[in-house]
């Protein structure tokens, strides 16, 4: 999984590079965006009419996912049992929270056994953003 550093101000790493959370302010609303992290909590409002809320936690922070009933179905084993996802969705910003509306749900879990991989080398400094 690749996670990019900013190169210059205004930019931000467009799909399939990974963007963390510390720098979910920087794209615009309704921009496309691929966020990563370990799934630290997934709610189901009944309230919510099928709609799923996930916080997703990466390095620097957390991202707040939505995802609609449609998404759901499509993706629903990785909603349901992944710990480490990545997403691809669209930046919604509302009375000062910052959603990613998902589009793309992948479970990325068999990752989290590489670090305990010694001969898997950490990414250096830089390249993580």
């Amino acid at each position: 999984m690749k996670v990019v550093s900013p190169t210059r101000p205004g930019t931000w790493p467009r799909p399939p590079a990974a963007l963390v959370a510390a720098r979910l302010d920087e794209p615009p609303g309704g921009a496309r965006v691929t966020v990563a992290g370990l799934v630290i909590l997934r709610q189901r409002p009944g309230t919510a009419k099928g709609v799923i809320f996930l916080t997703l936690e990466d390095e620097t922070g957390v991202v707040n996912i939505v995802v609609w009933r449609n998404m759901y179905e499509r993706f629903r084993r990785a909603v349901i049992s992944g710990r480490l996802l990545r997403v691809t969705g669209r930046v919604q910003r509302e009375a000062g929270v910052v959603h990613v509306v998902a589009e793309e749900i992948e479970d990325v879990s068999p990752l989290l056994d590489r670090l305990l991989d010694p001969d898997c080398p950490l990414p250096r400094e830089g390249e993580t953003g």
